[in-house]
């Protein structure tokens, strides 16, 4: 067994302890924040209650067994139904540590998803675009709204940049996994030999950041505003709404044109700056605790090569687990994404689990 007696009751008692709490209607200030973790821990509560209740029955099975005055009927029956037992027991034992593992506390975030253009040219374009298209019809399967914040297109379609708000529960726990460089294999429409060219688009999906999370100090920021370009009508060249935001200490800049409003411009540039700056964050202490996360699917770094789409072969390969479906179409369309997703959700679980084992 991976968790003590003790942590479950610590856990059973503050479940308990909340629910009493918001039925007693007190405290309004606390209210959300004990319903969010009420929620939270309802489903661990019931995990533990289905575990426990296996092993108590089981553990009557085994009394009856050992005990020598017990009918031999009664013994064949009890004796017939304790593998079952054991193995619906060691079933749910899974699944509670499964839920007892340590949670990424940007999971229920929303996510900032950019996808650029790497190698390719224009096939690269056309592969960013292809890419957010797959993302927005799968964020529409699991309920999710997609914003675009900001956008580069191709000179061949697609795009050279593309910045996207995703928001729904959850979004930042699926979508983890897609950061890195994504390659493409396909014949061009604009081959005339029928050549394969091989192009690429890096992901990067970064978590929300709440003002909490990163304080900005107005000091080290330089705010521009300017005309936006490219398409959008006759506003374009009448008002200054474009912002671009550089964070004078680190030298990120971010430039936002997607509405006619210089202010929601302003909003979502700083949105993305403290998502920016965040996510940079992360990545400087996941570095230093590589050691201690021997066994992640993959590092998340934007420069590793984490899927490869061949669509002569219908073919789908995710090389850090060695995944390979032949349902090209079907995950374009967002239809089998999850599949990919799963299975690297999966190994992620695997590999927690795992390092858990030297503490157990």
């Amino acid at each position: 067994m991976m968790f003590s007696q003790a942590r479950l009751d610590t856990l059973v008692a503050r479940h308990a302890e909340l629910e009493a709490g918001l039925a007693a209607g007190h405290d309004p200030d606390s209210y959300v924040k004990n319903s969010r973790e009420l929620a939270e821990l309802t489903p661990i509560i019931e995990k533990v209650k289905a575990w426990r209740a296996a092993a108590s029955e089981l553990h009557d099975i085994e009394a009856l067994l050992a005990d020598p005055a017990t009918d031999p009927d009664m013994r064949a029956l009890a004796a017939a139904e304790k593998p079952a037992l054991e193995a619906r027991r060691e079933a749910l034992q899974l699944d509670l540590r499964l839920a007892l593992l340590p949670k990424d506390a940007m999971d229920e975030r929303n996510v900032l998803l950019e996808i650029r253009a790497g190698t390719g040219g224009d096939e690269a374009a056309l592969f960013a675009g292809d890419l957010f298209r797959m993302y927005e019809r799968y964020a529409a399967r699991q309920g999710w709204k997609v914003e675009v914040i900001s956008a580069s297109e191709g000179t061949m379609g697609g795009f050279k940049e593309i910045v996207a708000e995703v928001r729904g529960r959850g979004a930042f726990a699926r979508l983890k996994f897609e950061s890195g460089v994504h390659r493409v294999q396909r014949v061009p429409e604009t081959e005339a030999s029928g050549r394969i060219h091989t192009s690429a688009a890096t992901v990067a999906v970064l978590p929300e950041a709440e003002e909490v999370d990163v304080a900005l100090n107005e000091t080290d920021l330089r705010i521009d505003t300017m005309r936006a370009g490219g398409a959008g009508g006759q506003h374009v060249n009448k008002t200054e709404s474009a912002v671009r935001v550089t964070h004078i200490p680190s030298g990120i800049v971010v430039v936002v044109q997607e509405d006619r409003s210089q202010h929601r411009n302003r909003a979502k540039a700083m949105a993305l700056l403290r998502a920016k700056l965040y996510d940079a964050e992360r990545s400087r202490l996941d570095a230093e605790r590589a050691a201690e996360r021997r066994g992640q699917v993959g590092s998340g770094d934007r420069s590793e090569r984490i899927r490869t789409y061949n669509f002569p072969q219908a073919r789908v390969t995710d090389h850090r687990i060695n995944l390979t479906l032949y349902k090209l179409p079907q995950v374009m369309e967002g239809e089998a994404l999850h599949e990919i997703i799963d299975a690297l959700v999966a190994e992620h679980q695997a590999a927690l689990l795992a390092a858990e084992e030297p503490a157990a």
